[in-house]
């Protein structure tokens, strides 16, 4: 079963933190995929940009609204996501607390609706 493991941070905390901070912390990230890798689960993951880059888009009544920025005002914003394929809810759990943003923000464990193929 794919999951989605969505990381939740409070992206003012990073300009809080030193060069070393930011640096111990990227190292931290770059061995959590690697051993994601190494365990063969991984399928991709990134980190987003922050959430003054992102523009929301609505459709109501038939007319588009662009704004931007997020849709709500929140403590955490999506900060980046791991895409893992493993046997069961309890596996992504276990992958999901490993994340060194659980530390601090939220990592929300989505699994992902499986694709059908249609047959040829």
């Amino acid at each position: 079963m794919e999951y989605l493991l969505l990381i939740h941070d409070d992206e003012s905390v990073y300009a809080t933190l030193s060069e070393n901070e930011l640096s111990s912390l990227g190292q931290e990230y770059g061995a959590y995929t690697e051993a994601l890798k190494t365990s063969g689960v991984y399928r991709d993951g990134r980190q987003l940009q922050p959430s003054s880059a992102s523009t929301t888009v609505t459709v109501r009544d038939g007319e588009q609204v662009v704004t931007d920025g997020p849709f709500a005002e929140t403590k955490e914003q999506l900060g980046g996501f791991y895409l893992i394929e493993v046997d069961s809810l309890d596996d992504a759990i276990e992958w999901a607390a490993k994340i060194p943003s659980a530390r601090g923000g939220t990592i929300e464990v989505r699994p992902l609706v499986p694709m059908q193929v249609p047959a040829q």
